[in-house]
């Protein structure tokens, strides 16, 4: 089982959350809300879930294919419910860049395999109604 712990930080909507190997994420709500600018926000922490997700297994799956990667970045855009509460992801695009000596074909299907099958955040959010569909830009192209 895992366990996080999370403690006020000093402001109204500021938190530490600590994760059990002493990780700290840094968490806040907007302006709007209170929120100081001291964190993320817990929704675009599912973002960041979703692109860290994916990159563990993209790049685990590109390396035993003896693919050479560069460089790389993943970013996410994301699409809200509108006018609800709670506020669902609904459409996350997602834009995957790689550099390197690396075959379009398997970035492609390191891609798929990651979103399809393996990333539980991927699953999770579907689950939750979100779509998800990305774009490779591949060696800037």
């Amino acid at each position: 089982m895992t366990q996080i712990e999370l403690i006020r930080a000093g402001h109204d909507y500021a938190f530490d959350s600590i994760d059990e190997s002493g990780v700290i994420t840094k968490m806040d709500t907007k302006p709007e809300m209170g929120g100081v600018g001291y964190g993320a926000r817990p929704m675009g922490l599912l973002l960041n879930a979703l692109a860290g997700c994916a990159s563990i297994d993209i790049l685990s799956i590109l390396k035993k294919r003896k693919q050479e990667i560069t460089d790389y970045k993943v970013t996410v855009n994301g699409e809200r419910q509108s006018g609800k509460e709670p506020s669902l992801w609904t459409e996350i695009f997602m834009t995957f860049s790689i550099d390197g000596d690396v075959d379009r074909l398997s970035a492609k299907k390191a891609i798929d395999l990651s979103l399809d099958k393996y990333c539980s955040v991927a699953a999770t959010l579907r689950a939750a109604g979100a779509t998800i569909k990305y774009e490779l830009i591949l060696n800037g192209q």
